[in-house]
């Protein structure tokens, strides 16, 4: 099974799973280089709902939030392994600053952010809660991130000569 669909595809995927009574959860991120506070939340979020789907940022949309020197990962890659972890369903890259436009077309019932995030700054919540559905805050994993995994990759490696 392909996991990794374009939009519209999973928007067909989606309903016919929505159909069959299934609950759809929805999260997204950049996910440049996975790290054990990436794995924790996923797991953690596919507890909410029978079917996951990960909201993957573009490349463009990575350095618009990140800056010009990421993604590390490029988006491809970046979408393949994160379509090979187990708790993802459904992988789908989006291209703007944020995904209001993607929730908006796929409708999710339930919307995770992580711990970083309030319920109230989710983008998305008014389409998920005027839905029926609710926000659910992950705590995040203290001192993973993508920014410390990289720093501690200089600091070790930094100064090296190839």
């Amino acid at each position: 099974m392909n996991k990794i669909l374009d939009r519209r595809t999973l928007k067909e995927v989606l309903s016919g799973l929505r159909a069959q009574g299934k609950r759809i959860a929805f999260t997204n991120g950049c996910f440049d280089i996975l790290h054990v506070g990436h794995v924790r939340y996923l797991r953690e979020a596919k507890k909410t709902a029978d079917v996951l789907v990960l909201g993957l940022n573009s490349d463009r949309s990575v350095r618009s939030i990140k800056g010009e020197r990421r993604p590390i990962v490029p988006e491809g890659e970046r979408a393949d392994v994160m379509a090979a972890l187990e708790m993802v369903d459904y992988v789908t890259l989006f291209d703007e600053d944020t995904p209001g436009e993607l929730i908006a077309l796929l409708e999710p019932d339930i919307l995770i952010k992580g711990g970083d995030w309030s319920a109230e700054t989710v983008v998305g919540r008014d389409v998920v809660e005027a839905r029926g559905g609710n926000v659910v805050i992950v705590p995040l994993t203290e001192g993973a991130s993508t920014t410390n995994v990289i720093g501690k990759i200089l600091d070790v490696y930094g100064s090296e000569k190839k």
